[in-house]
């Protein structure tokens, strides 16, 4: 079997081609479906190997369409590049190093999400994005009108826009705000639809209906939450996906207002002779 590594990259890819027979083979493409099917698609059943990125996971679904088998790596495991010399990094000496650690199985595979998981993570993105773009004008309102002696009261950002109006602000002042009130009614909308459609997708998943249980959990927080973890399975043991105070510094600010101790850190076994 072949062995092959592939630095990926967002306009151009680097081949480096292991062949069973000892051949060699090197080639830089352009980063198209069209021409990993040119390139490796009349080759016989070959094991690759990719790093995890952005463009990973289409990537590998277009090369096993191919008939190939795909890794899809951990760029963070460092054995994996133990054969690569320590000259200067460029594109043809991460895919050999890919393709040597494919060859030796010096890899660690990085979990691929599920299509659906897939689909939600995509919809809290978008959502994520719009919610940090209302909280911006609102805090670009907000200093506008109190650099002319004006609050704007508190209460929910649905209603901030209203809130504003019913400010007695001269007309000038009106004036200089209006964009991006007017930019805040779509906005509010759109993170309307954002929630509805989340929540659709949450509650057909029963796992949501048990994080629902807990105290403050709405279907946002447990729609991400299942996102994160995607297959509980892929976890060695429970304390893997717990939260520490070292991964976690939220977790251990919360434990210090209440006085609880913060989450421990997962125990480690004592060397020998300790």
């Amino acid at each position: 079997m072949d062995h092959i590594g592939i630095d990926v990259h967002k306009r151009e890819s680097q081949i480096y081609i292991l062949a069973e027979g000892g051949e060699v083979i090197e080639q830089r493409i352009r980063t198209e479906p069209e021409r990993f099917a040119a390139v490796l698609g009349t080759r016989p059943r070959a094991r690759i190997v990719i790093e995890a990125s952005t463009d990973s996971e289409w990537v590998a679904r277009c090369l096993e369409a191919l008939g190939h088998e795909v890794i899809v790596a951990d760029p963070n495991f460092a054995p994996m590049y133990a054969t690569r010399t320590r000259k200067v990094k460029t594109d043809r000496r991460d895919a050999r190093a890919l393709a040597e650690a494919c060859l030796l199985g010096a890899y660690r595979p990085a979990h691929r999400l599920s299509d659906p998981q897939r689909h939600v993570r995509g919809r809290l993105v978008v959502r994520d994005a719009l919610v940090r773009t209302r909280t911006r004008y609102i805090s670009i309102i907000r200093a506008l009108l109190r650099q002319h002696g004006y609050r704007v009261p508190s209460g929910s950002a649905e209603h901030f826009v209203h809130r504003v109006q019913r400010l007695p602000l001269p007309g000038r002042l009106r004036s200089v705000v209006a964009p991006l009130l007017a930019l805040m009614r779509p906005l509010n909308g759109q993170l309307t639809y954002s929630d509805a459609t989340i929540e659709h997708l949450a509650v057909q998943d029963p796992r949501v209906l048990r994080l629902r249980s807990v105290p403050s959990i709405g279907p946002i927080t447990a729609a991400a939450f299942l996102a994160a973890i995607d297959d509980a399975q892929r976890f060695p043991t429970r304390i893997s996906s717990k939260p520490t105070s070292a991964s976690c510094p939220a977790s251990a600010a919360r434990a210090r207002r209440s006085g609880a101790a913060p989450s421990p850190r997962p125990a480690t076994r004592a060397p020998a002779g300790s």
